[in-house]
């Protein structure tokens, strides 16, 4: 199907209708409401779900069962104050900012002021680190702050809504159109991070909690609503150490599975 949407004139087409933003407010509405809830088994089923991490409860609507809660024990936060934690489950690439550009998804590059919209926040992390999670249709769709911080207000960026799959990365700049949200996080241990949310197709809500706030790791900072999804990490220059295999892996195109909470660089002294 991504195939058809992106591959084609056709398919582009009906992607302008599949992308209409009142359109993935109406499928919204439905994935909340109890009518949605006879998509759960089919959905367990065909992208072989285990429940066994996640708490017992009933389901009130399939957006209910994507958004589930896992058992706090099965994802127990590094309190190291020094390392640096995956805020989410997903998989992770790694790359360094030069001249202001990243690339954070196979196959494209994008800079860090079209992701922000503001070149002059963008240039405060020239030499740092990158960091991308892809979360797909079967990982935990919660997500926490890395660290104990004062965080901003939210900033949300309208834009069309695609599939962040790889294969919709050849036709489309998929991260200059998602809708976004980010805050800047003035962190205890690693300097001003920020972390933005991406949203992508039929996921017209990227349900952050707070606004201005302080926060402390490991504290649930929001959640996705159906679809898959990314969240990215920027760091500023010489703040973290990340291990040079990971740079190595991402350069390779191959993508590092991680866990909420694990440990995934260190701070530099």
């Amino acid at each position: 199907m991504l195939n058809l949407l992106y591959g084609s004139a056709l398919g582009r087409m009906i992607l302008k209708i599949l992308t209409y933003p009142r359109l993935s407010s109406i499928a919204g509405k439905f994935l909340d409401s109890k009518a949605s809830r006879f998509l759960i088994p089919l959905f367990i089923k065909k992208n072989n779900i285990s429940l066994e991490e996640y708490e017992d409860e009933e389901y009130e609507s399939f957006n209910a069962f994507f958004t589930r809660r896992i058992k706090p024990e099965c994802r127990p936060v590094d309190t190291d104050p020094n390392h640096f934690i995956a805020p989410c489950d997903g998989y992770l690439s790694v790359y360094p900012i030069e001249d202001g550009l990243i690339m954070p998804v196979k196959q494209s590059m994008y800079s860090v002021a079209d992701l922000l919209k503001d070149e002059e926040l963008a240039k405060e992390y020239d030499g740092g680190t990158c960091m991308v999670f892809r979360l797909c249709v079967h990982h935990y769709h919660r997500y926490c702050y890395l660290d104990g911080a004062f965080k901003d207000d939210n900033v949300h960026i309208d834009g069309v809504l695609h599939t962040v799959r790889p294969v919709a990365l050849r036709k489309v700049p998929v991260f200059k159109e998602n809708s976004r949200e980010y805050t800047i996080l003035h962190t205890d241990h690693f300097g001003d991070v920020i972390q933005m949310e991406v949203g992508a197709m039929f996921v017209g809500r990227i349900d952050n909690y707070h606004q201005k706030a302080r926060v402390e790791r490991g504290l649930e900072k929001g959640r996705f609503l159906f679809g898959g999804s990314t969240i990215i990490v920027l760091t500023k220059k010489d703040m973290i150490r990340v291990p040079s295999s990971v740079f190595d892996k991402t350069r390779r195109g191959k993508e590092i599975p991680v866990k909420q909470g694990q440990k995934i660089g260190i701070r530099k002294r």
